[in-house]
C-alpha cells in the first residue's frame, strides 16, 4: 500500500514532534511504502519512503490554501497513493482516496468558547476552522486524537460512532530531576506557558492581588514570558511591577531548567484550553504539587493524582486560596 502523509504545516515545536514520531514509526514499517509531502520540515529519505519538500509553501497564507486546492491532489494520482494520512487536522481536499486525520487543534472542542473582540484568531479557529474540522472528521475513513478527553467530545460533538476514533499518545520524554522539594518559608509558583490569550495569566495576576490584600508576600511566581510579547501580556508586566507583585518574568528556558523548577515549585496551571497540557505531566513527573484549571484536559491528564488539586479556570478567588495553602505551609 502506498500512503501518503501530509503535514506542510509542520515546522518546529509540538507539530514536528508529532510528524517525527510517525516517521519513526514508518521506518520500522517495510510492508507499505510512505511519500512524505511537507514544506520546511526535513527528513531523511528511504528505500520504503520518500520525502518531498515545498518550502515556498510558507510565504503565505494565499501559497499554502493554493497548495491545498490545487497541488495536493495532483501528488495523490502521481504517486498512486491509496491512503492519506493527513497530520494537521483536516483531510487534504480532492484526494479521491480514503484518508486518517490526526485532530491535535483542541480548540473546537473547548469548553471555553471565544467571542470575536474578546481573541479574534481563537474565536476564528473555533467557528470556521471548526466547523471545517468537524466536516472533515465525518468524511474521514478513520480520527487519530492524543488524549481520551478528545476522543469524547469529537464523537459527541461530531455523532460518529467510538470506534472510529483512536488514542495516540505523542511520545514524551520525562527528564530526570533531584528530589521534590519545597521551599515551606517562600513556596515558588511556577507557569510555563506562551502568551496566548486562554493560557489564562490575567487570572494568576489577580489571585496574586488578592494575596498581596490578605498579607501575603512570602512567595514567588516564574512565568516563562517576557512580558513583550503582546498587548496583554504587556499591561499584565505593567500592572504586576505598578502593584509591587512578586511575579518575575523570564522567558523561555531550556526544557532541563523547567524540570529542575517543576522539583522546586507548585506548578500553576490556569490555562482553559489544551490538549494535553504537558506541564501537567512533567510536573508529576518531577513528584511536584499542581494546581490546575478545572477542565476537561487537566481531569484527563492529573486527574488521578494525588498531589493535584483544581479550581473553576476564571475564578481567581479559588486560585489564591489554594496558593494560600502552600504559604501557609497547609498542603
Amino acid at each position: 500500500m502506498r500512503i501518503l502523509v501530509y503535514d506542510v504545516a509542520a515546522e518546529s515545536g509540538g507539530a514536528m514532534t508529532v510528524l517525527q514520531s510517525f516517521y519513526e514509526e514508518f521506518i520500522k514499517d517495510r510492508k507499505n511504502q510512505y511519500v512524505f509531502v511537507l514544506s520546511v520540515a526535513r527528513l531523511a529519505k528511504k528505500p520504503h519512503m520518500k520525502v518531498c519538500n515545498f518550502p515556498w509553501i510558507k510565504k503565505s497564507p494565499l501559497h499554502r490554501m493554493y497548495f491545498d486546492y490545487f497541488i495536493a491532489h495532483r501528488l495523490v494520482k502521481k504517486y498512486k497513493i491509496d491512503k492519506v494520512l493527513s497530520l494537521q487536522n483536516i483531510a487534504l481536499p480532492f484526494a479521491g482516496v480514503p484518508q486518517i486525520v490526526y485532530e491535535h487543534n483542541a480548540l473546537p472542542f473547548a469548553e471555553y468558547r471565544f467571542l470575536p473582540w474578546e481573541a479574534f484568531r481563537p474565536w476564528m479557529t473555533q467557528q470556521i476552522l471548526g466547523r471545517m474540522m468537524k466536516r472533515s472528521i465525518r468524511r474521514a475513513e478513520k480520527v487519530m486524537v492524543q488524549t481520551n478527553w478528545m476522543k469524547e467530545e469529537i464523537v459527541r460533538t461530531c455523532r460518529i460512532p467510538q470506534d472510529k476514533v483512536e488514542v495516540k499518545f505523542p511520545p514524551v520524554e520525562m527528564l530526570k530531576t533531584a528530589p521534590y522539594h519545597l521551599d515551606k518559608d517562600k513556596p515558588v509558583f511556577f507557569y510555563p506557558a506562551n502568551a496566548s490569550a486562554y493560557k489564562n495569566h490575567r487570572t494568576l495576576l489577580k489571585a496574586c492581588e488578592l494575596l498581596q490584600k490578605k498579607g501575603y508576600k512570602n512567595y514567588q511566581v516564574i512565568l516563562t514570558v517576557t512580558g513583550e510579547e503582546n498587548k496583554g501580556i504587556q499591561a499584565l508586566k505593567k500592572d504586576a511591577k505598578e502593584k509591587d507583585l512578586p511575579i518575575s518574568f523570564q522567558g523561555a528556558m531550556p526544557r532541563c531548567e523547567l524540570f529542575d523548577l517543576y522539583a522546586a515549585s507548585v506548578l500553576v496551571f490556569p490555562s482553559y484550553i489544551e490538549t494535553i497540557g504537558l506541564p501537567l505531566l512533567e510536573a508529576k513527573s518531577a513528584g511536584a504539587w499542581i494546581v490546575a484549571a478545572d477542565c476537561l484536559y487537566a481531569r484527563d491528564m492529573v486527574g488521578d493524582y494525588k498531589r493535584a488539586s483544581f479550581f473553576p479556570a476564571l475564578d481567581a478567588k479559588k486560585l489564591s486560596h489554594q496558593m494560600q495553602r502552600f504559604c501557609r505551609n497547609e498542603k
